[in-house]
C-alpha cells in the first residue's frame, strides 16, 4: 500500500483571484504528476515483462523476495521524507532527480501487481481511477466551498487507515482489508479535491518562475501523484481480478 502522503502544510496562504500565475503553477504541478506516473508505469511494465529484471526482485531458488525488492518497497518512504524535510535545503535540480528516482522505485515495487492481477483488470481500474481523479480534481479547482476542515477530517481517516493496515499485517483478515480498501477509496477521492484546491490557493500567492515556485510545484506534483497511486491501489484491491 503506497500511502506515504507528505501532507505538506502550507499555512497562512491567502486566497486571491485566479490569475495566469495560478494556471501556470497548476500546469507545472500536473506536469510533474504525469511525468512521475509515466516513469512508474514504464518501470513497472519493464520489470514485470523482462525476466532478467524480474530475477532481481524474486529469488527463483527459494521463491522469496530479494534484498533489492525490499529496497524498492521501502525506499520510497525515505525519498518522500527526504524531499519533504529537505525542501528548503536541497536545490531544485537535486529535488527533481530525487522525485524521478522515487517514481522509478515506486514503479518497480508496483511491478508485482502486473504479475498478480490480469492486464485487463489493471487497465480497467487505471482508467476508472483516472476518470474519478479527473472529476475530483475539477471539483476541487472549481468549488467555492472551503475544504480545509474537510481535509483535516480526511487526514485523520488516513492515519486510521495506516494504523489499521499495520494491524492487519498480523491479522491477515480479508474482511478488514476490504473495509480498509473502501474507506481508502473514499479518503483519496476526497483528498484529491482538497489537495487541488489547496494547490490552487498556493499558486495564487506565488511568483511563478522563481525557485520557490518550482519547488512548490514539484511538491504539489508529488502530493497528487500519491493521491492517484493510492486511489488506484485501493480500487484495484476491490475490483482487480487475480490471475
Amino acid at each position: 500500500m503506497e500511502i506515504n502522503n507528505p501532507n505538506y502544510d502550507f499555512n497562512n496562504v491567502i486566497q486571491i483571484n485566479e490569475t495566469d500565475t495560478t494556471r501556470k503553477f497548476l500546469a507545472n504541478v500536473f506536469m510533474w504528476m504525469f511525468a512521475a506516473l509515466g516513469v512508474s508505469a514504464f518501470c513497472a511494465y519493464l520489470f514485470a515483462n523482462t525476466p532478467s529484471l524480474l530475477l532481481t526482485l524474486v529469488d527463483v531458488s527459494t521463491g522469496q523476495l530479494t534484498i533489492f525488492a525490499y529496497v524498492a518497497m521501502f525506499a520510497p518512504l525515505a525519498f518522500v521524507l527526504l524531499i519533504r524535510f529537505g525542501l528548503n535545503r536541497i536545490s531544485y535540480p537535486v529535488l527533481s532527480l530525487l522525485f524521478i528516482a522515487y517514481a522509478a522505485l515506486t514503479g518497480i515495487s508496483l511491478s508485482f501487481i502486473l504479475l498478480i492481477y490480469t492486464s485487463a483488470s489493471v487497465m480497467g481500474v487505471f482508467l476508472t481511477s483516472s476518470v474519478v481523479f479527473g472529476i475530483m480534481a475539477i471539483a476541487g479547482y472549481t468549488t467555492k466551498t472551503d475544504l480545509t476542515k474537510f481535509g483535516s477530517i480526511l487526514i485523520m481517516f488516513l492515519i486510521g487507515i495506516v494504523v489499521a493496515s499495520l494491524v492487519n499485517m498480523f491479522m491477515h483478515s480479508s474482511g478488514l482489508e476490504m473495509i480498509i480498501s473502501y474507506i481508502g477509496v473514499a479518503v483519496f477521492v476526497g483528498l484529491t479535491a482538497y489537495d487541488v484546491q489547496k494547490l490552487k490557493q498556493i499558486g495564487a500567492g506565488l511568483t511563478y518562475g522563481d525557485a520557490t515556485a518550482s519547488k512548490m510545484a514539484l511538491m504539489g506534483g508529488l502530493t497528487l501523484y500519491l493521491d492517484f497511486i493510492n486511489l488506484f491501489l485501493f480500487l484495484l484491491r476491490i475490483f482487480g481480478r487475480r490471475r
